[in-house]
């Protein structure tokens, strides 16, 4: 009989046997008396598999290319002589394959023999016990004993490798199966593992035999994830021993949103494992998703609702009615003497959907006005802006997979390697099967330059100048004739392509005429601008380099106009990709947390949009726009704001100008944060409602790819109830009684409500994992790639973007310019990471300047320095590199003790009030 197989796509496995008479794309063959048909280029391995025959193996696995280094997976063969690894060899039409003989039996224990003759036998007290494959095989193999006994030359005295802070390595257990070193080869693209000699002398090392943690390597877990004995195990495992339930669930630390099987031991969790079904991260993760979750059960969390009168005063632990009852009465005395705008309330993109949904309806129709907004004011809210004024909708164009398809990827202004390193990851597999890349960011990112990768062009500008760079790529463009005009007539309105291509070709926007001031040599700007429009598929990725600055919307428009005007878009390995800075960044805003939009990016002056809300919540909404944050501190600090309701952000440390932020917080009649510490922004606050971690909340997260995830409670609330529970709690004592009796009929209220929402439930992605939106009746299983046939808001618009330089500038006494960023194993405000073990690598935040500029100023790596702007001045230590041009520093903002915004300015962009942090003037001197 026939079995086709089940795990292939229907149009190779269904085939007609008319058709498979001449079908090249599949084989047929025989495995053990079972007929199978195949896609053509499987192994004989993959092939068992889909017809249910497991044949025993410890080199291969599904993630990984095939080796045939263990030699347990040999088969027979007919007309091959010996006996062939199962998992190289390639299937080919009338092969007769047998799985099992004696002789096939008797090569498979002898294989296993000399593994087990090398290794340890502690199976009892090993750490790996019931989750080692070495064991398994070893039992599927028949293995009883060893005929070559255990003496003379083995490595079982080698020593442990404890150095990394979450994972040992044993080399008395390694088998050499090369699977770790693999992983970070293919799926990481570290490539800080090797097998160095040969013979019995070969061994795994890391980085140049100097140990894990003094390597390249980035705690990715892939090598503990791929090692199929207790050679690399986790160190929580190795303490609590093996887990005995699991809960799916996603990572709650940067936008690329990946899926987690929580693996625990009753309510603790001792592992989290990278799901292969999440559609975000295929099984991958990175340091902080992978081992940085400790912080969930920190001795830091607070647990218990306190309050206090004065910020002078000491907390007084209360119970959540008393602290509930506080914060109304408080909030209610406001609105009864300075009006009912005088409060307002942030939300926060680490939070579920569901927790923010809550928060601005509680605003909304609790509080009584629309002064809500939310962390994506300082990051993405002109990609919502951007996005929205010319393709239609606040959000990416593709998945995370359409990079595969890519030719040439352009990143602008992100640092995907540290920022979004699983995607980072995916990307830099497409870069080493040939795809160009085009760099666009003031300092020398890792992309720029890593293993077996290299930027074609690296367009090296000065701060500030992006709207100059975009201007003169798209004049490349049009001046050169590489304009997709089919696309743009067909799919583009003509009036605005007419005016933006007038704009566009004018002489200032040349190549030649913007090198002055953005320093990028007019010729590898037209080569990179080139290479984007006919290079095949180009994909657009960026990052906070584009949308912190003053034109960070003007910028986002400039993207988009390049983007169509070459007919980059609507397709896999194209559009344009904003790369979200936290997990819930993109949830936040399509939950209506700006106090200019309802759920949906609907504007709240939109009398039928308003009107189905009012409907449903039974109360009467404000049509008028309420206060942006920094609005909300200018008038905190004039008086006429006087209380703020703050869900998980630490405003005080992570917002630009930080002393005027912490002036208006300290104005403030009563501040609440809701939060799991107590944080910079705490010092300021009246009531503290104790949070919620991420493996304690059930709902849902939305990441950069409009990607739904689950957000399942894999522990009991520990402080006994949920945030939105909490929520709705507040705003039935402040008059608008607001309950649900989970967190799912939440969802089904946003769905009811929000025309992209209307397909989810958590009925849905119990079922089928995840869905991105638009998810609707149009699209029951949602949208992968946007703007296919026709944009969003129909004709593509094209805009003027006149490149307006800052207002801040370098100056004589501020002769540098400092830009900010991220490391890769500290998050944010540090809030989480700093209390877990990912501070071995990034304990401080410190000044990278450039040799030149470091020489001038007397200063050398490991120096205490001054940084100083118009605004104030912090010290730290300096490190002396290339990695940043003359006249640019660069740092962190991840500890508060060193407080980075302190420097940064009050400008913002224009449109959406993103603070311009990527450009401040500053000068550097050495201190003691």
């Amino acid at each position: 009989m026939i079995r086709p197989a089940t795990d292939f796509p229907s149009s190779a496995a269904g085939a007609s046997s008319a058709a498979s008479a001449v079908d090249t794309t599949s084989v047929q063959l025989t495995i053990d008396g079972i007929d199978v048909r195949v896609p053509a280029g499987q192994t004989v391995l993959q092939a068992a598999k889909t017809v249910g025959i497991d044949i025993a193996h410890l080199c291969a696995t599904d993630s990984l290319k095939p080796f045939g280094s263990c030699r347990l997976c040999v088969v027979d063969i007919a007309g091959r002589k010996g006996l062939p690894a199962s998992c190289t060899t390639p299937v080919e039409q009338g092969m007769v394959v047998r799985t099992q003989t004696p002789q096939v039996a008797r090569v498979r224990r002898n294989v296993m023999e000399l593994y087990i003759s090398d290794h340890p036998l502690d199976c009892l007290t090993c750490a790996a016990n019931g989750d080692c494959e070495l064991q398994d095989m070893a039992g599927v193999v028949g293995l009883r004993e060893v005929r070559y006994g255990y003496a003379g030359a083995n490595h079982l005295t080698e020593q442990k490798d404890e150095s990394n802070p979450y994972f040992t390595f044993d080399p008395a257990k390694c088998i050499v199966c090369s699977r770790c070193v693999r992983a970070c080869d293919e799926i990481q693209g570290t490539f800080a593992l090797s097998i160095t000699d040969r013979g019995f002398g070969s061994k795994v090392s890391a980085g140049m035999d100097e140990g894990f943690l003094a390597s390249e390597c980035v705690s990715c877990g892939a090598c503990v994830q791929a090692c199929p004995t207790a050679t690399l195990t986790e160190k929580t495992i190795i303490d609590a021993g093996q887990p005995d339930r699991v809960v799916k669930t996603t990572c709650a630390y940067c936008g690329v949103g990946c899926s987690f099987d929580a693996e625990l031991k009753g309510n603790d969790v001792v592992r989290m494992t990278p799901s292969a079904e999440g559609g975000a991260n295929e099984g991958h993760s990175c340091v902080k998703g992978r081992f940085a979750w400790g912080y969930a059960t920190h001795a830091d969390r607070m647990l218990r609702p306190m309050i206090r009168e004065r910020i002078t005063d000491d907390w007084r632990e209360v119970s959540w009615d008393d602290a509930i009852g506080f914060a109304a009465s408080r909030f209610q005395s406001i609105q009864a003497e300075h009006g009912r705008e005088a409060i307002g309330g942030v939300s926060s993109s680490r939070c579920t959907n569901e927790e923010v949904y809550v928060v601005q309806k509680m605003v909304r129709a609790a509080f009584r006005n629309n002064n809500i907004d939310t962390c994506a004011r300082v990051c993405h809210s002109p990609t919502g802006y951007g996005l929205k004024q010319t393709l239609g909708t606040s959000a990416g164009t593709q998945d995370f997979k359409s990079v595969a398809s890519a030719d040439v990827i352009m990143v602008i202004g992100a640092n995907p390697t540290d920022a979004h390193p699983v995607f980072a990851a995916r990307m830099k597999r497409r870069l080493r099967q040939g795809a160009r890349l085009i760099v666009i960011d003031p300092r020398r990112i890792d992309l720029v330059q890593s293993p077996h990768i290299r930027a074609a062009h690296h367009l090296q500008l000065r701060p500030g100048t992006n709207v100059a760079v975009i201007n003169a790529l798209a004049h490349v463009v049009i001046t050169e004739g590489l304009t997709a005009e089919a696309f743009v007539a067909e799919r583009c309105d003509e009036a605005s392509f007419a005016q933006w291509r007038e704009f566009i070709a004018r002489p200032e926007h040349a190549p030649e005429a913007t090198e002055a001031f953005t320093g990028v040599p007019a010729g590898d700007l037209r080569a990179a601008a080139r290479l984007y429009a006919t290079g095949g598929n180009s994909a657009i990725y960026y990052g906070l380099g584009v949308t912190e600055h003053s034109q960070g919307s003007t910028m986002v428009l400039g993207i988009a106009n390049l983007a169509m005007a070459t007919g980059q878009i609507g397709r896999d390995g194209t559009g344009v990709n904003p790369l979200r800075g936290q997990n819930n960044v993109q949830g936040s805003c399509d939950m209506g947390s700006f106090p200019h939009e309802l759920p949906g990016y609907r504007h709240i002056a939109d009398d039928a949009v308003r009107g189905s809300f009012e409907a449903a919540w039974q109360i009467a909404l404000d049509d008028e726009p309420g206060m942006r944050i920094p609005n909300m501190f200018s008038a905190a600090v004039a008086g006429q704001f006087r209380g703020m309701f703050v869900q998980g952000e630490d405003i005080a440390q992570s917002e630009p100008d930080s002393t005027h932020v912490r002036n208006a917080l300290e104005a403030m009649d009563c501040v609440v944060v809701q939060d799991l510490f107590l944080n910079e922004t705490a010092k300021y606050a009246h009531v503290f409602l104790p949070g919620t971690a991420f493996l304690e909340k059930d709902g849902t997260f939305t990441n950069a790819e409009r990607r739904i995830n689950r957000v399942r409670p894999a522990m009991p609330s520990r402080t006994g109830l949920a945030e939105w529970e909490v929520v709705c709690r507040l705003s039935t004592a402040m008059g608008y009684p607001m309950h649900y009796d989970n967190a799912a009929q939440i969802m089904d209220e946003i769905a009811a409500l929000t025309p992209t929402f209307a397909g989810v439930s958590f009925a849905l992605l119990d079922r089928v994992g995840s869905v991105q939106w638009p998810c609707n009746a149009e699209h029951p299983m949602g949208t992968r790639v946007m703007h296919e046939e026709q944009f969003v808001r129909g004709k593509g618009r094209f805009l003027i973007t006149q490149y307006i330089p800052t207002d801040e500038r370098s100056t004589r006494r501020f002769p540098l310019l400092l830009t900010t960023g991220r490391v890769l194993t500290q998050y944010n405000a540090g809030t989480a990471t700093r209390r877990t073990a990912n501070t071995v690598w990034h304990d401080e935040d410190v000044l990278e300047i450039h040799p030149s500029d470091a020489e001038v100023r007397g200063i050398g790596t490991g120096d205490g320095v001054m940084l100083a702007s118009r605004k104030g001045a912090i010290t730290l230590h300096a490190r002396v590199t290339e990695r940043v041009p003359e006249g640019v520093v660069y740092t962190t903002f991840h500890h508060p003790a060193v407080a980075t915004n302190v420097v940064t300015t009050e400008f913002s962009d224009w449109a959406t009030n993103c603070p311009e942090y990527k450009v401040t003037a500053v000068e550097v001197r050495p201190v003691d």
